[in-house]
């Protein structure tokens, strides 16, 4: 059990670049040639190495280094109810580069559900000891707010929304429900991104 109070004065969003073997048991996991148990048993032989190195360089805070995820957020919102996801081989551009994404989308109004990032961290937590506390990000709800109404997400989401006040409060009832399950699962480091700001500042992400 952790005796170390948060936050710091110094921090780190603690997604780190995924090592080789990692990236080579992907690829093979998705053109089927390595099945799930090995696959999973090589990210959380990778995550307890990336663990034990934070450890080792004297930091106070450990993460799994976002080992699980495909994207930085639109996993996250892949373990709402009424969210869907599809690889189309498009995506948005960024710098002049094509950053390819899977297509987020509703499929129905968000609810919350048993998200698999608090399962996610409970591997992480047992790491945890008198020197270290287990964090873990999510992205913020006005994040999930601006994917479903971006001018490609914007017709589909009034499909299930008439307002975006509606899309606002679902989404926040939602967080509110996975924000406890972390709790409950023994979360006491939970770290919100939140992107969106950008919006506000150029044409490329104007919202409607």
């Amino acid at each position: 059990m952790s005796t170390i109070t948060t936050p710091y004065r110094y921090d780190f969003v603690g997604s780190f670049l995924r090592p080789q073997r990692l990236k080579d048991a992907k690829e093979a996991y998705q053109a089927g040639k390595l099945g799930q148990e090995e696959f999973d048993s090589i990210v959380n032989e990778e995550i307890t190495k990336v663990v034990a190195k934070q450890k080792e360089l004297g930091f106070h805070v450990i993460t799994d280094g976002e080992f699980r995820r495909t994207f930085w957020h639109l996993d996250f919102m892949w373990g709402f109810e009424g969210v869907g996801h599809q690889h189309t081989g498009k995506g948005i551009p960024f710098n002049g580069v094509l950053a390819v994404l899977d297509d987020t989308y509703l499929t129905g109004k968000i609810k919350a559900k048993p998200h698999p990032f608090v399962e996610y961290f409970k591997f992480l937590k047992q790491f945890e000891d008198e020197e270290t506390v287990a964090k873990y990000t999510i992205p913020a709800p006005a994040q999930t707010f601006q994917q479903m109404i971006v001018p490609f997400n914007y017709e589909n989401t009034r499909k299930y929304y008439a307002t975006n006040e509606e899309l606002i409060q679902d989404i926040g009832k939602a967080y509110q429900d996975v924000i406890r399950q972390f709790y409950d699962a023994g979360c006491r480091n939970l770290q919100l991104d939140d992107c969106t700001w950008g919006a506000v500042v150029g044409e490329a992400a104007a919202l409607r």
